[in-house]
């Protein structure tokens, strides 16, 4: 199995339905740090969550094709706010604050983890999460409570791979096995997985078509 058997499936009218849902300007919105901050519901949402460092930033910025929209870094935990980004077209992306670093501090945790699930359960205009992992590493114990309490608050969720680029395309399918394997475990969750690379732009195009294929979707 390789990456395009897990990116195929999308005609060529849903990728370029996926190309014209993302181009335009993008802009920063507003960071909540509580759910108090939280910015009035409006269009869409689509939420991206993962590990400390599993490239989040990046492929926010692959997706709308802007540098530097979603500001990256290399220290991990980081980004400690939901941070909003929306569009002409009215999505709305919503980048979560990193987990699982090691060196956070407990209260720091505590308070991620109130605010992640405040959002998750309340937010009636979050079409969907995706849960990045890091392709080097597959799923981690990490993972664990956040799939835990997408499946609680019935929240729609997929697994997006990222840099998948780094490892070798033999190393990319036992991944993608071992994820999915995992995956069907969870009813709750989205039974396909994307593969992407956020240098390379492998899988972009079909993440946008997945994004643009739910979105018309709710608005039917």
């Amino acid at each position: 199995m390789s990456a395009a058997d897990v990116t195929d499936g999308f005609s060529d009218a849903e990728i370029e339905a996926g190309r014209r849902l993302f181009a335009g300007e993008w802009n920063f919105v507003s960071a909540a740090g509580s759910l108090a901050s939280l910015p009035p519901m409006a269009g869409p949402e689509i939420a991206f969550a993962g590990r400390s460092n599993v490239g989040k930033s990046s492929l926010i910025n692959a997706l709308t094709g802007r540098r530097a929209l979603a500001r990256t870094s290399n220290t991990p935990g980081r980004t400690r706010e939901l941070i909003f980004f929306g569009s002409p077209r009215r999505l709305v992306l919503v980048d979560m604050p990193g987990y699982g670093y090691a060196a956070t501090a407990k209260s720091k945790v505590i308070a991620w983890t109130r605010l992640v699930a405040g959002y998750l359960h309340g937010r009636a205009t979050l079409a969907r999460v995706y849960l990045l992992v890091d392709a080097r590493h597959g799923l981690k114990t990490a993972d664990d409570a956040i799939l835990d309490t997408l499946g609680e608050a019935a929240v729609s969720h997929e697994i997006v791979l990222t840099k998948c680029d780094q490892i070798s395309q033999a190393v990319l399918a036992e991944r993608i096995a071992a994820v999915t394997a995992a995956m069907r475990r969870r009813p709750a969750a989205f039974p396909d997985l994307i593969a992407t690379s956020a240098r390379t732009g492998a899988g972009i195009a079909q993440l946008r078509a997945a994004i643009a294929r739910l979105v018309a979707e709710r608005a039917r």
